[in-house]
């Protein structure tokens, strides 16, 4: 079935990406975001899609919790994480009474919701749409790349955590994009490792190499590895994105930016990132 109206959206987006992860708890949404955060700092206009409709988590993540979306005569206007508008997210938990509401749909619902959000949604000229879906593979997944399948887009990045628990996960993960024709952009090892803030010292908490080692086997592109930064979590939970969080010092001087576009560039995470996205640009045929 074709959904025209979903073309003429992505007719002024270049790249669409799905990031998808085999089980939950291996920080897909916080690899998404800093994707979206490390695209915008490369001058990259990025706009996050957040299709994990019963547990949106993006917002909190871009300290955009309780903002509202408008309608406007071209659609429905995104909430923009910065002033320069570099970046621009989309979630139901814009549209739920509080951050409590538990969302009870079951698939059809969903897969409607879903489609609203790729139709309806005015993102205006991007570069990059990264859709962030929930674990595993379920009714959200089947509708998406039903309904994107005839625009082509350019694939998915898959993130995973080192342990073998992980990683069987994962080849399920690899499988259904195999059968819905959805291409491979790469694979991220996430959370390989625990850089400790005061000795410096790197702890393999969930192993290491275990990702990179899947990709060689299964012959996908390795986008790379980042170990868990505990300065990023602090960042993603406090509400305040604009001061930049010291693990090592709480009471030094904060330094204080004007958005968390430019906060992210303060985290040690962020040069890894900004190798992760250069590997993911390269491998979609982009250069500065």
């Amino acid at each position: 079935m074709s959904h025209p109206e979903i073309g003429q959206r992505l007719a002024s987006i270049k790249h669409v990406v799905l990031v998808l992860s085999g089980k939950g708890g291996v920080g897909k949404s916080s690899c998404t975001v800093q994707l979206a955060l490390s695209l915008a700092n490369q001058g990259r206009k990025v706009g996050v899609l957040d299709i994990d409709l019963c547990g949106p988590s993006i917002p909190r993540m871009l300290g955009l919790e309780g903002r509202q979306i408008h309608q406007a005569t071209a659609g429905w206007v995104p909430v923009f994480a910065d002033s320069g508008k570099q970046l621009a997210c989309m979630s139901i938990g814009f549209l739920l009474p509080n951050k409590n509401t538990s969302v009870v749909w079951r698939g059809p619902k969903k897969n409607a919701m879903i489609k609203q959000f790729l139709a309806d949604v005015y993102w205006g000229d991007l570069d990059y749409l990264l859709i962030d879906t929930p674990p595993g593979t379920s009714d959200e997944h089947l509708a998406v790349v039903e309904y994107l399948q005839e625009w082509n887009p350019d694939g998915a990045v898959i993130v995973t955590t080192p342990q073998a628990v992980a990683l069987a996960d994962v080849k399920k993960e690899i499988n259904f994009c195999t059968k819905v024709g959805l291409p491979l952009l790469g694979l991220i090892e996430n959370m390989s490792g625990f850089v400790c803030p005061h000795c410096a010292e790197c702890t393999n908490v969930f192993s290491t190499g275990g990702g990179e080692g899947l990709a060689k086997h299964m012959d996908i592109p390795f986008l790379g590895r980042a170990p868990i930064d505990p300065n990023l979590v602090m960042l993603l939970e406090q509400e305040d994105k604009t001061v930049v969080p010291n693990v090592n010092n709480p009471d030094a001087e904060k330094i204080v930016t004007g958005s968390i576009v430019e906060t992210y560039q303060h985290c040690e995470l962020s040069k890894i990132f900004a190798t992760i996205t250069a590997t993911l640009e390269a491998g979609l045929g982009e250069t500065k």
